[in-house]
């Protein structure tokens, strides 16, 4: 029996100390060591050696009823915010169009088989369609994947099929999405990956003009009528052209 190679325990680790991290949420900001114990199977010599390494580094701060972010997280996530943030302008951009058609926008960018959202602005309306900025939906179906996918590898196609429920074979249905969507210069999508849920999209180019991102309207289904997917297409693709013609200016792109 060998002993596991030193880089590898580290990697473990880490992933540990994240996945420590992780349980943190807005519905649950105080978890106590009984609680990380359970949900994630360690020892709990383990878990308090994890943790006071985390509360060392100010990535986790004691209180007496458990354990909440630290301080150290602060300057990272004020990083983040400065680095995934959209410039003031095209916020404003943003929400004119929310207010103006009354659904959801966002802004979606690849990340290796998923999409990730990179900005949001919600619908007016009491009944809409909500992502979180840093939340990943897949790529196999959905109005933004058919445009975000427009310049993609056959290699990222067959991978990204095999993360749908459908298998390799979804590759070519993909394929006629994404033909159909360049050719039409938006995209459409109703159900396919949630009941009720439609969107309609827009690619946003980078300077070589291949598409960085894409911009979207989404909501309840209902609403999205033939007619209704048509101004949305129109009101999306003037955004579009705005963004395109100043560039997108984004640090990513």
């Amino acid at each position: 029996m060998t002993n596991e190679p030193a880089d590898g325990q580290g990697v473990r680790s880490i992933q540990r100390a994240l996945d420590i991290l992780s349980l943190l949420s807005e519905d649950r900001p105080l978890i106590a060591v009984r609680d990380i114990v359970a949900a994630t199977g360690l020892a709990k010599t383990t878990v308090i050696r994890i943790v006071q390494t985390l509360e060392q580094s100010g990535l986790l701060w004691a209180t007496s009823s458990g354990y909440m972010a630290g301080p150290g997280l602060w300057r990272w996530a004020h990083l983040a915010r400065r680095g995934w943030e959209l410039p003031p302008e095209t916020q404003r951009l943003m929400r004119e169009l929310a207010s103006r058609e009354r659904e959801t926008v966002n802004v979606y960018v690849v990340r290796d088989v998923v999409r990730v959202c990179i900005a949001q602005q919600e619908s007016p309306q009491p009944l809409r369609h909500v992502v979180h900025v840093g939340d990943e939906l897949p790529l196999w179906a959905g109005a933004s994947a058919k445009i975000l996918l427009r310049n993609a590898s056959p290699a990222l196609l067959e991978r990204v099929a095999r993360s749908s429920p459908y298998g390799e074979g979804h590759v070519r249905r993909m394929r006629e999405w994404i033909d159909e969507a360049a050719e039409a210069g938006f995209a459409a999508s109703h159900g396919e990956r949630e009941n009720g849920l439609s969107a309609v999209a827009v690619p946003i180019l980078g300077r070589a003009g291949t598409v960085v991102a894409a911009l979207t309207l989404s909501g309840p289904t209902v609403r999205f009528t033939e007619e209704r997917v048509s101004e949305f297409a129109k009101a999306l693709g003037a955004a579009a052209d705005h963004l395109n013609e100043r560039g997108f200016d984004h640090p990513l792109f």
